[in-house]
């Protein structure tokens, strides 16, 4: 069947723009690509739109998965190096392909609330990859979401709401699922309840005073379903930004709906710590994480 040139153009948007990337290459510069070509949803006059930056695993080592990556920031800025590019590092040498995201945040350009603008970016962009699966050498079964933080929060939104496709849909991205196959939850804020939530995430996401229908729609704990995908879960005891209540009410709610759950929780570590690579205790948990990834047939090869 002929290729639409919808699609095509569409592809080229993601590869091409890359720096000295062609597919099967290893990208030196990469630079970020458009969600959409145009008509971003809910887009502000001045805001800056939401993109996706493509890291491919080395030719050759490649395990056909892909994660889209979501960097922490409370939802006001985004924590691109060890949240995003050391992740994609940390990914590409393990056989899979990373795309980083950069989603809306508040800025003075965007004011909260920012509902449902990061839930829409971050489902685009697991529609994205998902189209072009077959032309970026990716098992479109094998495409995963991980996030930190707010990151996290995103992350466990778009393991949690999500939807098949719409087969009528005039752009051939949004025909296709945008359901991720697995999660990996660093330190994530999942719940709007006051009471264990990160404020500060809370309000830019839903503003100051948020209706109650949305503080329960973005209260991921309580949407995990039997669809929910395997998850993976990092966290510490005595996180001072996000309490540890956050994945433990996720990972509770996983093993109600019988979801394949990992929960890692350390006794002691500072919120934010990203692959905690120096840290003598925390830095194991990366370590866990390659093996779970490798039960599910994921990883490839491992080198750091």
């Amino acid at each position: 069947m002929r290729r639409s040139k919808a699609l095509t153009l569409a592809i080229a948007s993601l590869v091409l723009v890359v720096t000295n990337l062609t597919v099967g290459q290893e990208a030196k510069s990469p630079a970020p690509a458009p969600l959409w070509d145009k008509d971003v949803p809910g887009l502000l006059p001045k805001e800056r739109p939401p993109t996706l930056t493509y890291y491919p695993a080395p030719e050759g080592q490649r395990s056909g998965a892909a994660c889209v990556v979501c960097p922490g920031g409370g939802y006001g800025f985004l924590a691109d190096k060890h949240e995003g590019k050391e992740i994609a590092d940390w990914l590409n040498a393990r056989g899979i392909t990373a795309f980083v995201l950069h989603y809306r945040i508040v800025t003075k350009d965007r004011p909260p609330p920012l509902d449902p603008a990061p839930m829409l970016d971050v489902q685009r962009a697991i529609r994205t990859v998902r189209a072009k699966a077959k032309d970026l050498g990716i098992d479109p079964q094998k495409i995963g979401v991980w996030g930190f933080s707010a990151g996290g929060h995103l992350a466990s939104t778009a393991a949690t709401h999500f939807d098949a496709g719409n087969p009528d849909a005039a752009d051939p991205i949004e025909r296709v699922s945008c359901r991720p196959d697995f999660a990996i939850l660093a330190y994530p804020v999942i719940s709007m309840d006051p009471a264990v939530t990160h404020g500060g995430s809370r309000k830019n996401l839903l503003g100051p005073d948020p209706k109650a229908d949305r503080v329960e729609f973005y209260s991921n704990d309580k949407q995990v379903s039997k669809d929910t995908p395997p998850t993976f879960l990092f966290h510490t005891a005595d996180d001072a930004g996000v309490p540890l209540e956050n994945s433990l009410r996720f990972a509770s709610a996983c093993r109600k709906n019988k979801v394949p759950v990992e929960l890692h929780a350390y006794e002691s570590g500072k919120h934010g710590v990203g692959l905690a690579k120096d840290h003598p205790i925390l830095s194991d948990w990366g370590q866990r994480l390659e093996v779970w990834l490798s039960t599910r047939n994921l990883v490839k090869r491992a080198k750091e």
